[in-house]
């Protein structure tokens, strides 16, 4: 490896130190006289960093708005005496995920309360009429479920294309490889054709084929350093929501049961 580092150093510089006056042996001229394949295979690269950076951007911009109203939500959620008056304000914080528990969590403690609502009725008889029983859940498993069921739904949605960078953190830098073996092999073919092993013919042949690894490794390096990184902050998301859930099941325990 140290030996291929100093070959591909003494070659660039030659193509460097042998530039036309034209800039033909830059990078843009490089790029502009590569072959059709080398070129594909750029485009290829170009549109994958392309894509990764509009992820990481946007779910940087959905995941930070995300931690405020979550922060925001579990202020408003520790500080009600009800229920229903954390409800109300779901709708101005429906970026974080917690509010999607609440919400299914709620719909189940609710049904099953207006059942026992709609099933404990007083006999026309009776005189007084007795105070209303103290409404009971019929069970809790149920709301653990649906809390489960809603923690599944919000975690797909947080890992939304994230999948992707680690897709092109894993193929770009095979797709560059691919450019430059093929940008070597036809380096190889016209130093055939010609018969001659200068540097300077060899040389912009090489450094050509070498632009496609550089590509590879660039769109490679932030999908994997970022990819890390988001999935990261979905385990934090995910760990919130499993403490939020435990708090909603002991509130609905102690008073529902």
């Amino acid at each position: 490896m140290r030996t291929l580092g100093r070959v591909s150093l003494a070659l660039l510089l030659q193509v460097q130190g042998d530039s036309a006056p034209d800039g033909s042996t830059s990078i843009v001229g490089l790029l502009a006289r590569s072959s059709a394949v080398t070129k594909i295979v750029l485009l290829f690269l170009a549109l994958f960093s392309i894509v990764s950076w509009s992820i990481i951007l946007y779910k940087k911009w959905v995941f930070g708005r995300a931690s405020r109203q979550t922060a925001s939500f579990i202020d408003v959620f520790r500080r009600s005496n009800k229920f229903s008056e954390v409800q109300v304000i779901c709708q101005s914080v429906r970026e974080s995920p917690l509010v999607g528990l609440f919400q299914a969590g709620y719909a189940e403690l609710t049904a099953q309360l207006r059942q026992n609502g709609l099933g404990e009725t007083a006999p026309a008889s009776s005189n007084p009429r007795p105070a209303p029983a103290r409404p009971t859940l019929k069970s809790l498993t149920a709301v653990d479920r649906a809390l489960l069921r809603a923690s599944v739904v919000e975690v797909n949605k947080l890992e939304h294309r994230i999948p992707f960078l680690a897709t092109t953190a894993s193929i770009s830098p095979f797709i560059g490889l691919f450019g430059t073996v093929w940008g070597i092999m036809a380096a190889f073919q016209g130093i055939g054709q010609t018969g001659s092993t200068n540097l300077g013919v060899v040389a912009p042949g090489i450094a050509e084929a070498l632009v496609a690894t550089a590509a590879g490794l660039f769109a490679a390096i932030p999908a994997v350093y970022f990819y890390n990184s988001l999935t990261q902050r979905v385990k934090l998301f995910a760990s919130e929501m499993d403490d939020f859930a435990m708090e909603f099941l002991n509130i609905a325990e102690r008073n529902f049961t």
